[in-house]
Parts: C-alpha cells; sequence; structure tokens
C-alpha cells in the first residue's frame, strides 16, 4: 500500500508543479500584454512553458489515476 500512496503523492506533487508553471506562464503572458514592451520571444517561450505546464499536470494526473487503479486492484484481491 505504500507503494501506491507514494505514487499518488508524487502524481499530486507534479499536478501542482504543473499549475504553478502554468500559473505563471499565464501573468507573464498577461503583464506582456499590458505592457507592450516585450519581444515576441518572450511571448513564444510563455506559450510554450503553458503547454509545458500542461503536459505536466495531464502526466500528474494519470500517475493519480493509475494510483487508484492499483490500489483499487490491492483492495479487491485482499477482499
Amino acid at each position: 500500500m505504500e507503494i501506491s500512496g507514494s505514487a499518488f503523492s508524487s502524481g499530486l506533487s507534479t499536478v501542482q508543479s504543473g499549475q504553478r508553471r502554468i500559473d505563471q506562464a499565464a501573468s507573464d503572458i498577461a503583464s506582456s500584454s499590458v505592457n507592450r514592451n516585450s519581444d515576441a520571444a518572450d511571448t513564444a517561450d510563455n506559450l510554450v512553458q503553458l503547454n509545458v505546464g500542461k503536459v505536466e499536470a495531464q502526466a500528474g494526473a494519470k500517475v493519480i489515476e493509475t494510483s487508484d487503479e492499483v490500489l483499487g486492484t490491492l483492495i479487491d484481491i485482499r477482499a
């Protein structure tokens, strides 16, 4: 059971990390739009970071989902 709990924690941490990356990139994009003093490379980098955060959060969610399935299987086996 410890393995499943550890996987769940790891997945949750990854989702949170992805969310922080998304929040930061979105904030940078919004502030550059208001200031109008950023270049296209900064905006492109922020868009890439936005996508990386999305993929990171999706991967963490998949880890959580798989952890839940494994835990369910272990409970079914023990019952």
